[in-house]
């Protein structure tokens, strides 16, 4: 376990990336529950690779939902809805995943979800360099659907409590005024948190991280390299 600064954990991430050798694209999971900070750190994480030269794909899990009916259909505050018909895995392979991975031929698109129609997407289709790194940031990547498909898999960890705060600050920001923290807080005890459990008892995704963050304390976090 080390524990350092910001600036000192994505060193070390961009560390962990630039010592992964694939003749393909790299592709990182930043995994975590929902408002452990896992679209900052991918966000800064780009920003540091990007100085070190490197070509950086930023993608996230938001753009592989599925319309809301379908996301909804047991429930808005079904847990078992969150965990298994919330996200379009076999859509994320087929054209992001497995087109930057072995075999593939790096012509990839990072959407299949439009948010603000509700609608699915299809946005043109790019090639990536051969020496890209994707960072893909998302709930549920290290389920046995997507796990084997990451180079590097890091899991962002957080008290669920602790999730719960943030979300109702985030959602205050977004809003300009109070937001309905009753209804942030209901969403997160009914549904995502429970889904996180039902995640955490099935996939235990922990045990398939190559690196965890704990990222309780934002400016002072602690992190753990394992070896796979």
């Amino acid at each position: 376990m080390e524990q350092g600064t910001r600036g000192e954990l994505i060193s070390r991430l961009a560390e962990a990336i630039r010592s992964v050798a694939a003749a393909h694209p790299l592709r990182v999971a930043i995994d975590g529950p929902p408002a452990a900070g896992k679209t900052t750190l991918a966000d800064e994480l780009a920003v540091a690779l990007r100085a070190r030269g490197r070509d950086v794909i930023r993608a996230t899990i938001d753009d592989f939902l599925f319309p809301r009916a379908q996301r909804y259909r047991r429930g808005q505050y079904s847990a078992e809805g969150c965990y298994f018909d919330a996200h379009d895995h076999a859509g994320l392979c087929r054209v992001l995943l497995d087109p930057l991975g072995p075999g593939g031929d790096r012509r990839f698109q990072q959407a299949v979800y439009d948010r603000d129609t509700d609608t699915p997407s299809s946005p043109p289709a790019m090639t990536a360099p051969a020496d890209a790194v994707l960072l893909f940031d998302g709930v549920f990547l290290l389920r046995p659907e997507l796990v084997d498909r990451w180079d590097l898999r890091i899991f962002v960890s957080v008290p669920f409590e602790q999730t719960i705060d943030r979300a109702q600050d985030r959602g205050a920001a977004l809003a300009g005024s109070p937001a309905d923290t009753a209804g942030i807080e209901r969403s997160w005890r009914d549904r995502y948190i429970p889904a996180q459990r039902l995640y955490f008892a099935t996939a235990r995704p922990t045990d398939h991280a190559d690196v965890i963050v704990y990222n309780d304390q934002l400016q002072r976090p602690a992190w753990e390299v394992r070896s796979h």
